[in-house]
């Protein structure tokens, strides 16, 4: 089977996974609004590259996709949490996300921020209902995933808190690994808490991979923000440099923001030959992570 035929099977696996877990209401959305909005904000479309990234690690350590669905589903919904609360008028007040209006302004301001609590709510509770494992895996993925939550909202006061300034490098990448890289990290990660004696070596192995081409995925995000198209990115170009935030390449440049990411990506390749051809679905993932254009 190609990686993208894979890809495809594992996108639509989640896709009825959510439709399951949110299904359509059939109401008028003012009505009823909290549903709506949690639907609206999970089933829009996006990469789903999280969840796919759980799949592709568990390839990677012979992992069964049903073990993975809940954690998957966990970090997309955590992952979908967070871009509610970004757009809100008190953080980056964007109007725009993944082709359409955002939460706050398809719904209210107060619908969205309870979307969020819901969604992250949720995303802890299927984390913790998890069937047919061990209560010492229900544990550790609840431990890998509440570390990245947490990570995220510190790397987010960052964010907020470098607006207007001028941080160095390595505070810089600092932020951006908590902000988005934590999550990225633990969707890699999160397999491995249903793997016996699994050798250090690979832990740390799947650890190198996740940090570096976390880092370069957000990377890349900042470079396109600056170079790409609003149609094509599906939320409005330049809205970084509108809000003065600190970006990899506002702060160095868009050529050596590129050259950033061809040296993580060139580490995270380098870091999954451990597992040979069992890791081929997180490196066709890596790379679409490096080349895409949205």
């Amino acid at each position: 089977m190609s990686l993208n035929k894979l890809s495809s099977q594992y996108n639509q696996r989640l896709t009825a996974l959510l439709e399951q877990l949110f299904p359509d209401v059939g109401v008028d959305k003012q009505l009823h609004s909290l549903p709506n909005a949690v639907r609206y904000a999970s089933l829009s479309g996006g990469k789903r590259l999280r969840p796919l990234l759980v799949y592709a690690a568990g390839e990677a350590l012979g992992v069964n996709a049903t073990v993975l669905d809940q954690p998957a589903l966990a970090v997309e919904l955590i992952h979908c949490y967070s871009l509610v609360h970004d757009d809100l008028p008190s953080m980056d007040d964007d109007d725009l996300r993944r082709g359409q209006a955002t939460v706050h302004r398809a719904f209210d301001e107060a619908t969205a921020i309870l979307a969020g609590d819901l969604l992250q709510a949720q995303a802890f509770n299927l984390l913790a209902n998890q069937t047919g494992v061990a209560a010492s895996c229900i544990n550790e993925s609840m431990q890998i995933v509440s570390k990245a939550a947490l990570d995220m909202v510190k790397g987010q006061s960052l964010d907020l808190a470098f607006e207007n300034h001028s941080p160095n490098q390595a505070e810089l990448e600092q932020m951006l690994q908590l902000k988005t890289g934590a999550l990225i990290r633990a969707s890699v990660l999160i397999p491995t808490a249903y793997v016996e004696q699994l050798p250090a070596a690979h832990c740390q192995a799947l650890a190198d991979f996740a940090e570096s081409i976390g880092l370069a995925f957000q990377i890349r995000d900042d470079v396109l923000d600056i170079t790409g198209d609003t149609e094509v990115l599906g939320k409005p170009q330049g809205s970084d440099a509108g809000l003065n935030k600190a970006a990899w390449p506002s702060q160095f440049g868009v050529e050596a923001a590129n050259v950033r990411v061809g040296q993580l990506y060139e580490r995270a390749i380098v870091a999954l030959e451990h597992f040979g051809e069992s890791a081929d679905f997180l490196r066709f993932l890596a790379e679409r992570m490096i080349k895409r254009s949205y």
